[in-house]
């Protein structure tokens, strides 16, 4: 894809921002997200297409909401996140696995009719905390219903995840919250209810597309391509803390919550990039990257934000240890950071570090 067709797939997809309809159909990007990089969709796809030659695989193993893999659905496309809720989205918006548009828009028609009287799990531990109790009940009872469906054979496992991914996308759109669920407002209003949208994901996806659910330096252990693109989080802010209600949501176990924002057990989910492993954990995962382009994003935060927006890896070890890979190139882009501080940032950029890996190369002491 040229950067000038990207730049017209992101007038269409920022529909949401204009706030007029879509015709009843969500994209990939109408969600909010920590990190989400959309907006350097261009940015990313023009480094690649003018330093990386031969790319027909790319592995985006810290996927998010799977916005940067979106710029690469004309390859055969690898994602990861260690988070189930992301995981289920990409499967909706790149798994090649058939489904029934027909199917999906009856069923999204049935649960935006749904009058639910009926309390149930959602109900029973969120009513009036981020959503009202009439839309935790209408969350609950949509979740079970598909849930129940896939069981029963009625549904395959695209077309269920395209329908959580219609829920995960509706509850988030009207979270009383500020992007994140660490906390919600108290008091406030609940003037917008549920309304699902249908997915609309790209056709003729690659046959060979693969989603995975797993910590990204055992994955890539496994697997070969030709760019890995890189995006880990940055700082202290745990992803799992942030949408652990969307998580709880997608996983569907129904576990015990407890305290304020009424959070599960989030211990498997931690990652070592937002603690002091950080270092260790990257120097790991680029020695066992076995890729012809390493991607790395990874923003000039250092030490400009809040304590907890401060990037954990340094950028001396970045250069030192990809400089051990391989040829490295960096291009810098102005962006709007985020941080939860009251900080004054100046001059923060995102930068894009390309290593073109040098074969059979083995990390050794790099720090």
């Amino acid at each position: 894809m040229q950067v000038s067709q990207l730049l017209n797939l992101n007038n269409k997809l920022l529909w949401g921002q204009r706030r007029i309809p879509a015709c009843d159909t969500t994209y990939i990007n109408n969600r909010r997200y920590l990190g989400n990089k959309y907006k350097l969709l261009p940015f990313i796809l023009k480094v690649v297409e003018e330093n990386c030659e031969d790319v027909n695989c790319v592995a985006d193993i810290f996927a998010g909401t799977g916005a940067v893999a979106s710029a690469f659905t004309d390859k055969q496309l690898i994602t990861n996140d260690n988070l189930y809720s992301n995981y289920i989205c990409h499967f909706a918006w790149f798994n090649p696995q058939s489904y029934s548009q027909e199917r999906i828009e009856s069923l999204v028609d049935l649960y935006n009719k749904s009058d639910v009287a009926n309390d149930n799990y959602m109900s029973d531990n969120f009513a009036d905390t981020f959503f009202s109790l009439a839309d935790c009940r209408k969350i609950g009872f949509i979740r079970e219903d598909i849930e129940t469906r896939f069981k029963n054979s009625e549904i395959n496992e695209r077309e269920r995840a395209l329908l959580v991914t219609s829920l995960i996308y509706a509850a988030d759109k009207i979270a009383n919250t500020c992007g994140h669920y660490d906390a919600y407002r108290q008091g406030a209003e609940f003037d917008k209810h549920l309304v699902l949208f249908v997915p609309s994901p790209k056709d003729n996806l690659n046959a060979k597309n693969i989603c995975y659910n797993e910590d990204a330096n055992k994955l890539v252990r496994r697997i070969t391509s030709d760019l890995v693109y890189i995006d880990p989080p940055y700082n202290s802010r745990q992803y799992c803390d942030a949408y652990h209600l969307l998580e709880n949501i997608a996983r569907w176990q129904k576990p015990e919550v407890s305290g304020v924002a009424r959070k599960m057990d989030r211990t498997s989910l931690k990652s070592d990039y937002c603690i002091n492993k950080a270092t260790k954990a990257f120097v790991d995962l680029i020695d066992k990257i076995n890729a012809k382009y390493i991607l790395l994003s990874y923003s000039n935060m250092a030490d400009k934000g809040n304590i907890r927006s401060n990037a954990k890896i340094s950028d001396e070890n970045i250069i030192r240890v990809l400089n051990l890979k391989g040829e490295v190139s960096i291009f810098n882009k102005n962006y709007k950071p985020f941080s939860a501080g009251k900080s004054d940032i100046d001059e923060h950029r995102e930068r894009l570090f390309l290593c073109k890996v040098t074969p059979n190369i083995k990390l050794s002491s790099p720090l």
